[in-house]
């Protein structure tokens, strides 16, 4: 009789380079066959140039070149990075291929911090997969945009952070002072950089705060809650010092982040035509026709949607008020306190519109828009015939993608029931179960406090997708009902 293999604790070299190759193979594609150009990406651009060629972090305006704080520095600092090797927008897209590559072997390292030890070969080549074969940050690779860069970086910190939160569920009660120090850092120092790129990126860490608030909510733990807190926010001041530093220095301002509305000084922001679309605007068609369109173009009543309407007397306020705006396609003060008031009434009529149904809706145009805004295809799907006689490989790419979103959320909520409900040594007590709220309290966190930005565009929860992608790969830990109960040594333990 032979005897039976011992699992492999980590996967072979050829299971790593064949999803590894297929990854890189697929960003390749991306970014060879479908490079794409943003309007942001020219702001990023140009500030790196003028860093690198003029020594000074600013845009070219009229009265020539003026400090700026519309961008923090961390985007501009990685272009010019590869600006010292080669100018060309070829160099920055095949640079963010092999950055998103590398994203993809960090969530498999993240996975590997939370798959028993069993199944921690299979899960990790799990995520590898999923993560190699997601197209949806592989896409931006193929346009200058911070995404790439950020999801990077918040995979990196999520490593760090999720380690930490494992070492707490040892069911020592003083398990909170055996993590070590330089790990509660090292995750608030890559959130640091990430912020530098992406200024929402500290939600990862109020997610940590929350999580961590629940566990040691008790009195006796509040100094390791608190030891954990200053530690994380030192880590995340150190990357931001710099920059804040420069800012008060040169333009004697206190200031960590971008700016509100990333707007520069002498800049009018439209505070009430954003609280105006607040209250109706849902789609990510309407955002390219509607306030995108802001101080550059006309913006035509029939592109509105009639949700943005409660009678004909407020749509014709509105057709007067765009009437005005498009003689000059420049917003003043008075026609944005038109639309301010219009976003009070409508607020006041219907709260529940506002504050709960619109961002709800927002929530589903993030996560479920098939995501084709940098592929040469209409990413329409109504009417269906229509659709599809016009275009089927475009029809079917965009239902292709559609579907991935649920794939992969549908994934993930697999993979936490899978591991909250195993009842094995691995989840014996509260054993990971930090670790999982962690990543499922970003997701959510992130997606909420994101529908309140002016635009909800799709591009918002990338940097969700490791955390996703982890839940996901833990789809694969065998089904409860399979899992071997808990030993009597681990129960007595308990």
């Amino acid at each position: 009789m032979t005897r039976s293999q011992p699992p492999r604790s980590s996967p072979s070299a050829l299971q790593i380079a064949v999803p590894a190759l297929v990854g890189l193979a697929l960003r390749l594609t991306l970014v060879l066959r479908f490079p794409a150009g943003a309007g942001d990406s020219a702001i990023y651009e140009e500030l790196a140039r003028n860093w690198l060629d003029e020594h000074v972090y600013g845009i070219y305006y009229a009265n020539g070149l003026t400090l700026s704080t519309i961008r923090t520095p961390g985007y501009p600092a990685f272009l010019a990075i590869i600006y010292l090797l080669r100018r060309s927008n070829g160099a920055i897209v095949l640079a963010q291929a092999v950055l998103d590559l590398g994203t993809c072997f960090l969530v498999a390292w993240l996975v590997s911090r939370m798959a028993p030890p069993p199944r921690r070969s299979r899960i990790t080549l799990a995520a590898l997969w999923l993560a190699a074969t997601c197209p949806f940050v592989a896409n931006y690779a193929a346009v200058p945009l911070t995404e790439v860069l950020a999801t990077f970086l918040t995979a990196a910190a999520l490593i760090p952070l999720v380690s930490a939160c494992i070492a707490l569920d040892g069911g020592d009660p003083g398990s909170g002072w055996r993590v070590p120090w330089k790990t509660w850092f090292a995750g608030g120092f890559f959130v640091g950089l990430a912020t530098l790129v992406r200024p929402e990126s500290p939600l990862l860490l109020a997610a940590l705060g929350l999580v961590l608030a629940i566990r040691w909510r008790h009195r006796a733990d509040w100094a390791k809650l608190a030891r954990a807190g200053a530690l994380t926010a030192a880590g995340l001041l150190l990357p931001l010092l710099p920059w804040a530093a420069r800012n008060w220095v040169e333009l004697h301002e206190v200031q960590f982040l971008a700016p509100p509305y990333a707007a520069s000084a002498d800049e009018y922001t439209p505070r009430g035509f954003y609280a105006w679309t607040n209250t109706w605007l849902v789609r990510y068609r309407d955002v390219y026709l509607v306030p995108w369109n802001i101080g550059s173009d006309r913006i035509e009543i029939g592109n509105i949607p009639a949700s943005a309407f409660d009678s004909p007397g407020e749509r014709a306020r509105v057709a007067a008020l765009l009437d005005e705006y498009n003689s000059t396609t420049r917003l003043n003060a008075e026609v944005d306190n038109g639309f301010a008031a219009l976003a009070r009434e409508r607020t006041a009529r219907r709260p529940v519109r506002t504050y709960v149904l619109v961002p709800v809706e927002r929530m589903a145009t993030m996560w479920f828009t098939p995501r084709t805004e940098l592929l040469p295809i209409s990413g329409h799907l109504w009417p269906v015939r229509l659709q599809w006689r016009e275009d089927p490989l475009g029809f079917g790419v965009t239902v292709f993608l559609g579907g991935l979103n649920f794939f992969y959320l549908g994934l993930a909520i697999v993979g936490l029931r899978r591991a909250l409900h195993r009842p094995t040594a691995w989840a014996a007590s509260a054993t990971m179960r930090t670790a999982l709220m962690l990543l499922l309290v970003f997701i959510l966190l992130r997606t909420a406090i994101l529908t309140q930005v002016q635009t909800p565009e799709p591009r918002y929860v990338l940097e969700c997708f490791p955390a996703l992608l982890a839940l996901g790969a833990l789809a694969w830990l065998p089904r409860p009902a399979s899992a071997s109960p808990v030993p009597r040594e681990v129960q007595d333990e308990s």
